[in-house]
């Protein structure tokens, strides 16, 4: 059936996408994960597209104002074709923090090169003892004698798209804080990588996301101006709290984006592979699971486009993309382990897309709040 959420536009936008990935990423794609990132150059091509200026202001040269269903058309064709676009995923997750939280200076700054790709961003929240809990960050910026800087030291882990990032949002401690509230004096320092004392300290090889270049990253007296600092000092858990219904929408999208490539690819599959002398697409448990997979992925598809609806006109909360999310991650892990049998020994091979999506897809129920953490939201948000 038609999906109301896009229009005219959007198809020719994926049109314009389904060729660029098969031109520009699929051939290299194996690469890219072997390295653990892609070409830093591949940004440089993002850019001309124009999809780093969606929501920019346009004097910044950007977009301007731009609807989150065109980020979901780059999230299904990417899982369409069983590929990524790199740590671009975190630079692409940022706009609306930069043009709602900066200074006009700031965005005279940073915004021209974050639109073509020059300037890549990331953002640092979690560390190796505080994950779903930032809260319990420990992190810390300390502000200078002179009062022109604050020096942050400090281990962040899990920051994807870091190892390439030329500017990295980081979430630290500043001074002033009452310490009995553990969400107060929270800041967003925006930390020039190539300052004395940022180091990528360790590159883990995901399961996952493997050319996301997803890093941990060590802070070592390192110097930031006070005029980097983001949102204002000690507002930093607002400044996170107001983006996290786009970043659960983002992963909710990204599942079922998931789930529907899966289900693609299983079926092309299944058509084509051979079992007791006819294809396997034949047997009635073929047909009865992948009927069980286009059920859920309606569903799932249901879901996502109500709430990316409701994400343009401003009314989804944090609390139901909270939901949201939890139900799009774990119906997605479903339909992609389904997906994943009926491909036999060569569901577990990762040159194979199918292989790729069940890897990939594994982390939507970790980041952005663990599937433990959404079913608790959730219940709060129903007075229990």
């Amino acid at each position: 059936m038609r999906r109301a959420v896009f229009h005219d536009d959007h198809e020719v936008f994926r049109a314009r996408m389904r060729d660029f990935i098969a031109a520009e990423v699929t051939p290299h794609y194996g690469e890219w994960e072997a390295a653990g990132r892609v070409p830093r150059d591949f940004y440089g091509q993002l850019g001309k597209l124009g999809i780093f200026g969606f929501g920019i202001p346009r004097e910044y040269g950007g977009s301007g104002p731009t609807s989150f269903t065109f980020n979901a058309v780059i999230a299904e064709e990417c899982a369409r074709a069983g590929v990524t676009f790199g740590g671009a995923s975190a630079h692409l997750a940022l706009p609306a923090t930069f043009v709602k939280y900066t200074t006009r200076e700031q965005k005279e700054r940073w915004l021209p090169g974050f639109v073509t790709g020059e300037l890549m961003t990331a953002i640092a929240i979690t560390e190796p003892g505080a994950g779903s809990d930032v809260a319990g960050l420990q992190t810390a910026a300390e502000l200078s004698e002179d009062a022109t800087h604050y020096v942050v030291n400090g281990v962040k882990a899990f920051v994807s798209g870091g190892a390439q990032a030329d500017l990295v949002l980081v979430v630290c401690r500043t001074p002033g804080a009452d310490p009995s509230d553990r969400r107060g004096g929270m800041s967003l320092l925006a930390v020039d990588t190539r300052a004395q004392g940022v180091v990528v300290s360790a590159e883990p090889p995901t399961l996952g996301l493997r050319s996301s270049d997803i890093v941990e990253m060590t802070f070592t007296d390192v110097r930031v101006p006070v005029g980097d600092v983001v949102g204002g000092l000690g507002n930093a858990f607002s400044c996170l709290a107001d983006i996290f219904a786009q970043e659960r929408l983002g992963i909710a999208v990204g599942a079922y984006a998931h789930a529907a490539g899966a289900v693609h690819f299983a079926t092309e599959y299944v058509k084509e592979r051979t079992a007791f002398g006819k294809p396997v697409a034949a047997f009635q448990n073929t047909k009865f699971v992948l009927a069980d997979c286009k059920a859920e992925v309606d569903a799932l598809q249901a879901v996502v486009d109500r709430a990316l609806g409701a994400f343009d006109a401003g009314e989804l909360t944090a609390d139901e993309a909270a939901s949201v999310k939890l139900f799009c991650t774990d119906a997605a892990a479903r339909v992609i382990d389904k997906c994943v049998q009926l491909h036999g020994g060569y569901g577990f091979v990762m040159d194979h897309a199918i292989a790729r999506l069940y890897a990939d897809n594994r982390a939507s129920r970790i980041f952005g709040g663990t599937s433990e953490i959404m079913r608790t939201i959730v219940a709060k948000s129903m007075g229990l």
